[in-house]
């Protein structure tokens, strides 16, 4: 397995005066970027990498070169720093330098295509050769593309460090993970924030995002919400750990409560969230996930928590209560579909993920238009973790085939947004936030079963 860590650049003074950076090299790190880089650095400073490139940019150069000094003191081993232009951040030549107020009002069509579709976005550059049509987006998910093709097969087995940009990296993650280039404002990347992404083999393998835009590290519990937010936040939490998660027993819908270890948890991720506004909470009406709740909304006492059947975990029938060895020998050669093509899975006298999928996406649509219809702000969500990683290929516009690709920890934390209402799309902030849990960048809750 290769292990990718992706960290956006520290804040730029491009950044503080909101112009369009692209890939024009005036912008540098502002004193915050500086801090925030060797931050960075410290909270990676117990992981080996045996590589680690930047865009060669300066706000990225420099951030890598802060990041490696750092390493270099607390570990004393550290990689060579190498630059990649498979790493140069989206190409917007048009607009380059200006301030976004003003694209938005000289190139109102072309800014709200690229906020509406902006795998559509089209410039017509005039070059010597004469006009040449440039799609920004698509072609920065090419140039991603072509990185992991040409980076993956050096490092199998091994942990690399990328320090890009907010577009390349969101198109690094997206093209790892088959998101659509249409979806490319789906995923946020804050300055400095960490995302880690484990490769199987090369691009097209099996790989899962086991975090993405941990700002922890920096003092900043949550990424801070976009200027333009006016809808609703939801904190989706998987429950904390139980005995059978630990036995790697199937729970499904078998009612198993929290063990310690998963109070404790849950209390953790209460504590976690204590200074956060929280408006609604709404739990799956099972007992692990009911506890969590519970335990996270004494920080909040006058949230009353509502239960909701569709969240709960999928059934898993037949399977229920059993090992995977046991599994194996009653059902022989399921359990490793189940692992390669889950959407291809009946649980025996059980459900399918098509079935989560409709009952769990009704369940949290209903959850984000109520919010809206009563302007509540922000929602505590807990569920398990096949309900978890369901919803988080719809916020993403992805397949249940995609189900493997998203991690969720016992007690973590993501973060997803409607800025616009319940017809635009959605933006994942964070996923899979475990810092609280003592784990540092890794999440090191137990993987158990669903």
């Amino acid at each position: 397995m290769a292990r990718v860590i992706i960290v956006r650049h520290g804040q730029s003074s491009y950044n503080t005066e909101r112009r369009i950076q692209g890939r024009t090299d005036v912008s540098v790190l502002t004193e915050k970027g500086h801090n925030d880089a060797s931050k960075v650095g410290k909270a990676l400073s117990n992981i080996l990498f045996n590589a680690i490139y930047s865009s060669p940019l300066q706000r990225a150069k420099n951030t890598a070169e802060i990041i490696h000094n750092e390493l270099a003191i607390h570990s004393g081993k550290n990689a060579v720093l190498q630059t990649s232009e498979k790493l140069l951040e989206i190409d917007l030549p048009l607009w380059e330098a200006m301030l976004t107020a003003d694209v938005k009002q000289k190139f109102a069509e072309d800014y709200r295509i690229w906020h509406e579709h902006p795998d559509e976005l089209r410039m017509l550059l005039n070059e010597a050769e004469g006009t040449r049509e440039h799609f920004p987006v698509l072609a920065l998910y090419e140039q991603a593309r072509q990185f992991w093709q040409e980076i993956l097969p050096q490092h199998q087995s091994e942990t690399i460090l990328i320090v890009g940009h907010n577009g390349i990296n969101r198109a690094l993650i997206s093209t790892a993970l088959g998101i659509p280039p249409s979806r490319y404002h789906c995923l946020q990347q804050s300055n400095c924030g960490l995302t880690v992404l484990n490769f199987a083999g090369g691009l097209g393998e099996a790989v899962q995002l086991e975090s993405m835009n941990q700002t922890q590290h920096m003092g900043e519990a949550l990424p801070t919400l976009r200027p333009d937010h006016q809808g609703v936040r939801l904190l989706l939490v998987r429950h904390g750990e139980t005995e059978w998660n630990r036995q790697t027993r199937f729970q499904g819908q078998i009612d198993v409560p929290l063990n310690d270890n998963g109070r404790q948890q849950a209390q953790k991720a209460g504590e976690f969230l204590q200074d956060v506004a929280i408006d609604f909470a709404v739990s799956s009406s099972m007992l692990r996930p009911k506890e969590t709740a519970e335990i996270i909304l004494r920080h909040h006492p006058d949230i009353k928590l509502e239960l909701q059947d569709g969240l709960r975990e999928i059934s898993h029938g037949l399977w229920e209560g059993k090992l995977e060895e046991e599994i194996e020998q009653e059902f022989p050669g399921e359990l490793q579909r189940w692992r390669t093509q889950p959407a291809a899975v009946q649980m025996p006298e059980g459900e399918n993920l098509q079935q989560v999928w409709e009952r769990s996406v009704a369940a949290w649509q209903s959850i984000v238009q109520t919010a809206l219809n009563n302007q509540l702000k922000t929602g505590l969500i807990v569920a398990h973790d096949a309900t978890n990683k369901t919803l988080l290929c719809h916020i993403l516009g992805l397949p249940t085939e995609n189900f493997w690709n998203f991690r969720q920890g016992n007690g973590a934390v993501s973060v997803i947004d409607y800025s616009t209402g319940l017809n635009g799309l959605p933006v994942l902030q964070a996923m899979n936030i475990t810092a609280h849990l003592g784990g540092g960048v890794l999440d090191k809750t137990a993987a158990g079963a669903l």
